[in-house]
C-alpha cells in the first residue's frame, strides 16, 4: 500500500481478495432463494388459508426487512470509510452504533405493529375469509417477533462484510436457513401443525442467527468488534454519520417495496393468468438478479474503504472491474435460465395463457437483467458507499413513481398490455432511466464531496 499524494492512500484489493469477498455472498444469496422456494412448497401442503396468510403477512414483514437491511448496509459503509481512513476506533464505534440503532428501531417498529395489529389486519389486508383471517392473525402474532432478529443479523453480516469476512455471514446464514427448513419439515410433516409450523421456525432461526453473529462480534481480535454494552456511550456525531447514509437507504428500500405492492394490486385486476405469470416472473426474477445483488454487497465494502482513504481513482477502478465481472456472471446466469424456460414451465404446469404470459415476462426481465440491471443498481450502490445516499434516494424514488408505477398503469391498464406492460415499465423503462440518471451523477464527480465528516 503506497502513498499517491499526502493524505491519500492507495487501497488495493487483489483478484483473490475480491473473489474471497464476493463468492460467499453469491452463495448466500443463492441459498436464500432456494430456501424461499423450499418454504413455499412446504407451506403449500398446509392449505390455501396458510398460503394466503403467509403471503399477506410477509408483504408487511418484508417491508421492514428491506428497510433494516438497507440501514445495515448504510451503516457498514460508514464503518468502511473509517477503515479506509485508518480510524480504527471510529470504525468500531460505527459498528457498535449500527447494532444499537438496528436493535432499538426494530423493537420500536415491531411494538407498533403489535399495538396496531387489528388495524393492520383489517385495514391493510381488507376483507378476507374467516379462515384466512384466523391463519393470518396467528402467523402475524408469531413472525413479527422475528424482525429484530433478522435486523440484527443483517447488521452483523454487514459488519463482517466490511471486514472482508463474508464467509462468516455465509456460515451463519447456512445455520439460520438450516434451522428454518428443518423446523418447517418437523412441525408441518411431523407434528402436522398449521400455519404456526411455518412461523415458529422463522422466529427461532432468525433469533438464533442474530445471537450467533453478535456473539462472534464480541471478539477483541477482530478489526471491527463489539465491546461491553454497559460501557456504550451514544455519540451524536457518529449517529449523525450513520443516519446520513442509512436513513436515506432505508427510505429508498421501503418505497421500492411499497411500489411493488402497488403494482401487485394493479396486476391482480388483470385476472388469474396474469397473477400466475407475475408470481412466476417474481420467482425467476430472484434468480435473474442474485449474482448482481451479491456483487453490490461486496462493492459497498470496496468502495467505502477507497473513499474513506481518499482514493477516488481506486474507487472508479474497482467499479469498472466489478462491473466487467458482473456482466459475465449475469449473462451466464440469465442465458442459462432462458434456455431452461421450457423445463421450468413444465414444472409449474399452469394454464396455456398463464404459461404464455410467464414466458414473455421472464424473457423481458431476464434479457434486461443482462444489460440494464447492473448499471441501474450498481451505480447507486457505488454512490451510497461513497456517501451520496440522499441523491440516490430522491432519484430512485422519482424514477420508481414516474417510470415504474405511473407507466405501469399507462402500459398495463390504459394501453391494454396487462401484466406484460407492467414488466416493460419495470424492467426496461425504469432501469433505462435509472442507468442514465445514475451514470450522469457518477460522471459529474459530485459524489466525491459526499464522504462522511
Amino acid at each position: 500500500m503506497g502513498n499517491k499524494t499526502p493524505g491519500i492512500r492507495k487501497i488495493e484489493f487483489t483478484n483473490r481478495d475480491l473473489v474471497t469477498l464476493i463468492a460467499p455472498l453469491i452463495a448466500e444469496q443463492f441459498l436464500a432463494i432456494l430456501v424461499g422456494l423450499a418454504d413455499s412448497l412446504m407451506v403449500a401442503t398446509v392449505g390455501d388459508a396458510a398460503i394466503s396468510a403467509v403471503s399477506l403477512v410477509d408483504s408487511v414483514s418484508n417491508l421492514m426487512i428491506y428497510i433494516f437491511s438497507a440501514m445495515a448496509a448504510g451503516g457498514a459503509a460508514v464503518a468502511g470509510q473509517y477503515i479506509g481512513r485508518r480510524e480504527q476506533r471510529s470504525a468500531n464505534d460505527a459498528g457498535q452504533h449500527l447494532v444499537m440503532l438496528l436493535g432499538a428501531t426494530s423493537l420500536f417498529f415491531v411494538a407498533l405493529l403489535y399495538v396496531f395489529k387489528t388495524a393492520v389486519l383489517t385495514t391493510v389486508f381488507g376483507h378476507i375469509d374467516a379462515d384466512v383471517m384466523a391463519a393470518t392473525d396467528k402467523y402475524y402474532s408469531i413472525v413479527m417477533a422475528s424482525i429484530p432478529g433478522i435486523a440484527l443479523y443483517n447488521g452483523g453480516a454487514a459488519i463482517f462484510r466490511t471486514m472482508e469476512r463474508s464467509d462468516v455471514s455465509l456460515k451463519v446464514s447456512l445455520l439460520m436457513n438450516g434451522i428454518n427448513v428443518a423446523g418447517n419439515a418437523i412441525l408441518i410433516f411431523g407434528f402436522h401443525m398449521d400455519v404456526a409450523g411455518v412461523a415458529i421456525p422463522t422466529l427461532v432461526s432468525r433469533t438464533v442467527a442474530a445471537a450467533v453473529i453478535l456473539a462472534l462480534l464480541f471478539n477483541d481480535s477482530l478489526p471491527l468488534h463489539l465491546s461491553d454494552i454497559r460501557g456504550f456511550r451514544l455519540q451524536p456525531r457518529m449517529l449523525r454519520n450513520i443516519f446520513y447514509i442509512s436513513v436515506p437507504s432505508g427510505i429508498e428500500n421501503g418505497m421500492f417495496h411499497l411500489g411493488r405492492l402497488i403494482l401487485f394490486s394493479l396486476i391482480s385486476t388483470f385476472g388469474t393468468a396474469s397473477i400466475v405469470a407475475n408470481a412466476i416472473g417474481n420467482t425467476l426474477g430472484n434468480f435473474h438478479c442474485f449474482a448482481g445483488q451479491a456483487l453490490n454487497l461486496g462493492m459497498t465494502t470496496v468502495v467505502s474503504q477507497c473513499v474513506g482513504a481518499g482514493d477516488y481513482d481506486g474507487a472508479r477502478y474497482y467499479l469498472r472491474k466489478l462491473l466487467k465481472a458482473g456482466y459475465a456472471l449475469m449473462a451466464a446466469v440469465n442465458l442459462t435460465i432462458i434456455a431452461l424456460l421450457p423445463v421450468v414451465m413444465r414444472i409449474y404446469d399452469v394454464s396455456p395463457e398463464g404459461e404464455r404470459l410467464a414466458v414473455i415476462v421472464a424473457l423481458i426481465h431476464g434479457i434486461s437483467s443482462i444489460f440494464l440491471w447492473l448499471p441501474s443498481f450498481s451505480l447507486p450502490t457505488f454512490l451510497r458507499a461513497a456517501g451520496d445516499a440522499r441523491f440516490t434516494m430522491f432519484a430512485s424514488m422519482t424514477t420508481m413513481w414516474l417510470c415504474r408505477v405511473m407507466f405501469a398503469y399507462i402500459f398495463g391498464k390504459f394501453m391494454g398490455y396487462g401484466v406484460v406492460g407492467v414488466w416493460v415499465a419495470h424492467a426496461i423503462l425504469d432501469w433505462t432511466v435509472r442507468t442514465v440518471v445514475f451514470y450522469k451523477r457518477y460522471r459529474s464527480d459530485k459524489w466525491v464531496a459526499k464522504a462522511i465528516q
